[in-house]
């Protein structure tokens, strides 16, 4: 009896540690939400300059939302602490003395899916400096893993796209997860889907939109200049207000931020703004992907925008944000 608990021990400790191929350990899940990185660093750092020069640079506020919310949430620990499950954190910025500063990325060290940014410098100036040059860089390196680990959820519970109507007339590919429904997919290649948002003080009342559509491409130069007026021309004609007279504009007291970016490898523009109806009390912020086609001598939009009073939003429009870089352009 004794000889076949032992075997029975041995043969789970076996799966436990090595499923799949041969030799391979089994990492646990990472823990952690997106948009939040552990910072792994000195108490004595922390409290210092250098931790007031992250929490400056990771603390900047996202463009295009009606509340201040910085672009990452952070939090701090010793090295001390970095151990047993603290490690499972899928986003650790982990701070090493070294004799040349610079940065580097370990992936899936302890946890999957993880990313580890290991930032060195040899004394607190170099750390100061590193954070100031480079910071940007590593916010965008855990923007876009987050990214992508959005993206793989969504693609385990995305909708069949071929079913909407617009999607396959204007012939795209996009992962779009099941939670979404449709308002519209008309015949004129107008796609708008909403997901109820069930969190925070909105208590159900808020959701999540995602608008699909295109647009010839008559200038390419003047592009970035008239995505606005595209946009408020779409709102009147197929986002209606409660009220006649009553529909989606670009909000005129806040100016949209453009930047230029690439969506499946093409170049567009990315645009952060807010959004209000016209002639009523209706806002908040949205994210606008407009693609040039130039093969097919169109723009392809994909906008989301969210409306959710009095909660925060930045996680909100993150999740759109990994449906709208997922959008493919079939050849």
């Amino acid at each position: 009896m004794k000889k076949i608990i032992v075997i029975l021990v041995i043969t789970l400790f076996i799966v436990s540690c090595g499923g799949g191929k041969k030799g391979e350990i089994t990492l646990p899940s990472s823990t952690g939400n997106t948009n939040r990185i552990l910072v792994v660093m000195k108490g004595t750092d922390w409290l210092s300059k250098s931790g007031d020069e992250i929490r400056k640079v990771f603390g900047e506020h996202q463009v295009g939302l009606p509340q201040p919310e910085t672009l990452l949430s952070v939090s701090q620990i010793d090295p001390s602490g970095f151990s047993s499950f603290i490690r499972n954190n899928k986003a650790v910025l982990l701070f090493q003395k070294a004799d040349s500063a610079g940065i580097s990325i370990v992936k899936n060290k302890y946890a999957a899916p993880q990313v580890i940014v290991v930032a060195t410098a040899k004394n607190q100036e170099d750390m100061i400096n590193l954070i100031q040059t480079r910071g940007k860089e590593i916010i965008q390196i855990f923007k876009d893993e987050d990214v992508k680990f959005i993206q793989n959820i969504f693609y385990k519970e995305r909708i069949d796209h071929t079913q909407l109507s617009t999607i396959k007339n204007l012939g795209l590919d996009i992962t779009i997860p099941k939670r979404y429904r449709i308002v519209q997919d008309t015949l004129n290649n107008f796609l708008w889907m909403r997901q109820h948002l069930q969190s925070g003080i909105a208590r159900g009342d808020g959701t999540n939109n995602i608008l699909i559509y295109s647009v010839p491409l008559k200038n390419e130069e003047s592009v970035a200049d008239n995505i606005t007026k595209v946009r408020d021309s779409i709102g009147e004609k197929f986002i209606p207000g409660s009220r006649e007279g009553m529909y989606m504009i670009t909000e005129k007291a806040y100016a949209p931020f453009t930047y230029e970016t690439q969506i499946d490898n093409k170049k567009a523009y990315e645009t952060r703004g807010k959004w209000e109806v016209k002639n009523d009390f209706m806002a908040g912020p949205f994210l606008n992907y407009t693609v040039i086609d130039k093969k097919n001598n169109r723009l392809v939009v994909f906008e989301g925008f969210t409306y959710a009073p009095s909660v925060n939003k930045r996680d909100f429009i993150f999740e759109l944000e990994a449906i709208g870089k997922s959008m493919k352009i079939k050849e």
